[in-house]
């Protein structure tokens, strides 16, 4: 009961992957940082969506970056994922 209440409460789920993308494009404070931590070791859901999104972030890097010979920063990475989202009404 306490762990659902502090997870409503302090970082709900839908703050917590927007944290995960500001983290990955280093662009999160570290009061967000220490939250989305808090909230990480509370929340198996978000530990899950952590461990994808840096599995695709990994697949996206390397594929792109051998088809094309480019380098990938993570603010396109992260414009892609939004598109995605967007996409998928999420």
């Amino acid at each position: 009961m306490l762990r659902k209440l502090i997870h409503i409460i302090f970082l709900p789920c839908s703050e917590a992957t927007l944290l995960m993308e500001k983290r990955n494009a280093d662009d999160i404070s570290p009061k967000e940082n220490w939250k989305l931590n808090v909230h990480l070791r509370i929340c198996k859901w978000c530990r899950a969506y952590k461990e994808k999104l840096e599995i695709l972030d990994n697949i996206l890097k390397r594929k792109l970056s051998r088809e094309e010979n480019i380098e990938i920063n993570d603010s396109e990475i992260q414009s892609f994922k939004e598109k995605i989202f967007k996409n998928l009404d999420i």
